[in-house]
């Protein structure tokens, strides 16, 4: 067993429903969670481009573009909420669309904290309290030692 109370996926806590990862189970569930948020810093960065051409239309009086712009804006976001609402049945939770920032709820010494990943790392390798931003996460190596 790791440093993290084990807790197998899908199970969840029974007064909250919410499902708590052990640093095994969110490394492994980094197989579909990495493919999601590369989709969704992707869409991200598209739909901030589309919202800059809106504005760009609107200020020209390009009403046709602007049109244009701001339905390709609504299928950008409709997206976004499908990719969130995956990552919400994996038990993750997406911070940071820019750079693709994901806590997985775990369990350490019986209180809640979160194991912390960010596209473009190998692994969970961070975790940080609760409340505390990513900018606070700490190394899970520190906790096994």
């Amino acid at each position: 067993m790791d440093a993290f109370e084990a807790v197998s996926l899908p199970e969840s806590s029974p007064l909250t429903g919410k499902k708590y990862f052990s640093l095994v189970e969110a490394d492994r569930a980094l197989t579909l969670v990495r493919r999601i948020v590369a989709d969704v810093v992707r869409d991200y960065q598209q739909l901030r481009k589309c919202h800059a051409a809106c504005r760009t239309y609107d200020a020209n009086g390009d009403d046709v573009q602007a049109e244009l712009a701001r339905q390709r804006y609504a299928a950008v976001t409709d997206h976004l909420s499908e990719l969130n609402e995956e990552l919400d049945k994996i038990g993750c939770e997406l911070k940071d669309y820019r750079i693709g920032l994901v806590d997985f709820p775990a369990l350490k010494e019986g209180r809640e904290i979160c194991l912390c990943w960010k596209l473009g790392e190998e692994r969970v390798g961070y975790w940080h309290e609760v409340r505390a931003s990513h900018a606070a996460r700490r190394p899970v190596a520190e906790m096994l030692v």
